[in-house]
């Protein structure tokens, strides 16, 4: 064997891995940030399913409303849903936007929408 052979070292550097954890955590920071989003937005589906056994305009915003206070939703309110019928069934439809500040004049928009079945 060659004396002045060496093994190539394989792996990732100290500034290499710096870079990685640096990513990860602000994808982390920003999930952590967008999940409650989710959750609302779970939760808005399920009072638009609920209102959706109304009869009325009225009384499915009232519907919606009580839901809302229930599940903490601050995203939209009862005045905020379309409204239809469908033959005999009541249709509920809802969109809305949340905005998450990432950093400076930087923010991450949402838009969710959605109808009752």
């Amino acid at each position: 064997m060659k004396s002045g052979q060496q093994k190539k070292q394989a792996g990732i550097s100290f500034i290499g891995l710096l870079f990685v954890i640096g990513v990860l955590a602000s994808a982390g920071i920003l999930a952590a940030q967008a999940f409650p989003t989710v959750i609302e937005y779970q939760a808005v589906l399920k009072g638009v399913q609920k209102a959706s056994a109304g009869n009325s305009v009225t009384e499915v915003r009232q519907i919606f409303d009580k839901a809302a206070d229930v599940d903490n939703i601050s995203s939209i309110k009862g005045r905020d849903l379309d409204i239809s019928k469908e033959g005999d069934r009541v249709i509920v439809k809802f969109a809305y936007n949340k905005e998450i500040h990432m950093f400076g004049p930087a923010y991450l928009l949402l838009k969710y929408a959605g109808q009752s079945r």
